[in-house]
């Protein structure tokens, strides 16, 4: 098990490409199963994540292979419609390949998803969208089984909540359905435009992608086809943390500007200079963070969840007062106990945290528990007093790749054991 060593109070420079974003490669590899077609991706980053989801390629009998930052998934030979509970267990993002499979086959049989332990993420908003399409499902000790006997149908669909997972599956088994689905109340979030983008691509008919209601016609049938992954705009919210909590400036490259829209004020308000040109983030921080505007976690195009943890994290360093709103997950504090342990004041209940800045935390051994957390945890002993130990990689690598090599790029003197 591999662990981290963070000598902390290093000023970052220097300049680093965004990796390709997790959260949009991983439903758009579900849906390659759709096309019966060889798929090349590009810009797709290295993760454990998207290596589960490889992996349930194979299992499915499709072949994928991956060269640097290119995977090749060709799905002609699909000889499978389940997915075994040990591979499900693996990631929460699992459940993305029921529609695909049960578009392409007329019936699927899969577990209930693994992954970081964020609260309640209930699939029920999946399952009901799917059986107004026609699919009928029966659950059974942790075991999901679908059947379409005369295929899916069109049907029109109203959210409760705007998931991105939902509205992914629904969209993917959409696309192959007879008639048009309406999805009302639908994610917003970027990564869904690009899974939109990759299936018009293949010759679906997506309209709305990124709005509150998104329309799926149906077609009778999907090609293969190239795309490029977007930049993971989390990734690029991580690093302008560091930078913040080390009072230094970085250059990021390959960045959309639109997707931080809802990041970039909290920086600004505790005193970071932004300045974007074609794609390039200059990024600058004073010797001390002031406190920002009270931070409330929403769907997009509101502040990311997925965020929450570095952005606090830099915070704990900012003079005053900041309250963070967690609206989306209940169980995304997790960090906050390990941030006391380097000096940080940070009293959190409920949904509700609020962090008092101080002027230096001090090294210490942190416990990683999530992925996010995780982040947060390498961010804030950069900017820690002495050398703090971070006890396990294996979260981390799940949305970051190699993360060590691109912050000691950037100047930090980190070291993975």
């Amino acid at each position: 098990m591999a662990r981290l060593l963070i000598e902390g109070c290093k000023k970052l420079g220097g300049e680093v490409r965004v990796q390709g974003s997790k959260n949009s490669t991983l439903p758009i590899l579900a849906a390659t199963v759709l096309t019966k077609d060889e798929n090349v991706l590009h810009n797709c980053p290295c993760l454990t994540d998207i290596d589960a989801a490889l992996r349930i390629l194979r299992y499915l009998g499709c072949k994928a292979s991956r060269s640097g930052h290119t995977l090749v998934v060709n799905t002609k030979e699909l000889t499978g419609d389940s997915i075994p509970d040990s591979l499900m267990r693996e990631m929460r993002s699992s459940i993305i390949f029921l529609g695909a499979i049960l578009a392409r086959t007329g019936r699927a049989r899969l577990y209930f998803p693994g992954g970081c332990e964020l609260g309640p993420r209930p699939i029920d908003l999946h399952m009901d969208a799917l059986r107004k399409m026609g699919a009928e499902i029966t659950e059974c000790h942790g075991e999901i089984n679908c059947v379409a006997r005369k295929g899916l149908r069109g049907a029109a669909i109203a959210l409760s909540f705007p998931s991105v997972g939902a509205t992914e599956n629904i969209m993917i088994a959409a696309c192959l359905a007879k008639g048009t689905t309406t999805i009302t109340n639908a994610a917003r979030e970027p990564e869904i435009e690009d899974l939109a983008d990759y299936l018009n691509k293949c010759g679906g008919c997506i309209h709305n992608a990124g709005e509150g209601t998104l329309v799926i016609e149906g077609v009778e049938s999907l090609h293969g086809t190239s795309h490029s992954i977007i930049p993971d705009r989390i990734v690029a919210a991580t690093l302008m943390s560091a930078a913040a909590v080390t009072g230094s400036q970085i250059v990021l490259r390959d960045i959309i500007p639109a997707h931080l829209g809802a990041i970039m004020p909290a920086f600004e308000e505790a005193g970071c200079n932004i300045n974007i040109k074609e794609g390039v983030m200059d990024f600058s921080s004073p010797q001390r963070l002031k406190a920002f505007r009270n931070v409330r976690t929403t769907p997009y195009p509101g502040f990311p969840t997925d965020a929450q943890a570095p952005v606090m994290a830099m915070a704990t360093l900012a003079k005053g007062t900041t309250v963070f709103v967690e609206t989306v997950f209940e169980s995304r504090y997790k960090h906050v106990g390990e941030f006391l342990r380097l000096g940080a004041q940070v009293k959190a209940e409920g949904r509700v945290a609020v962090v008092e800045g101080v002027q230096n935390l001090y090294s210490s051994s942190l416990q990683a528990q999530d992925l996010r957390g995780s982040a947060a945890l390498v961010v804030a002993a950069l900017a820690a007093q002495g050398k703090s130990e971070i006890n396990t990689t294996k979260y981390l690598e799940r949305g970051y790749e190699d993360f060590d090599v691109v912050l000691s790029t950037l100047g930090a003197e980190i070291k993975k054991i």
